[in-house]
């Protein structure tokens, strides 16, 4: 089955999940012909491994911690920063805590 995504105009929450984290996944929340947006959901340990996207990202920590590796070196990132990434950046996520973020990418065509 086809995940739901928000409709135009539609709000969407996109608090901090509290210990609803633990029973949480992540998921796209819409997809645009430009844009992307995904709310990123990892426990304390888990990791979305390196990758690259055409197009520019930006991560926002939600709550939790996280440390981003681009382009070889380590970032963290704790509730309520955010994070610019250029198109191209190879780039993996590791939750130090339980987290949740909001992760945009401009889609390139």
């Amino acid at each position: 089955m086809a995940m739901e995504h928000a409709q135009p105009a539609q709000a969407v929450d996109v608090g901090p999940l509290g210990q609803a984290v633990q029973g949480e996944r992540s998921k796209a929340l819409f997809k645009a012909r430009d844009l992307e947006v995904v709310r990123l959901v990892l426990r304390a340990g888990e990791q979305f491994p390196s990758h690259k996207v055409a197009g520019d990202i930006t991560i926002h920590c939600l709550e939790g911690a996280l440390t981003i590796s681009a382009d070889g070196r380590e970032h963290p990132l704790r509730a309520g920063q955010l994070m610019y990434l250029p198109g191209g950046c190879v780039h993996g996520v590791l939750a130090t805590e339980d987290a949740s973020a909001l992760v945009t990418i401009a889609l390139t065509r």
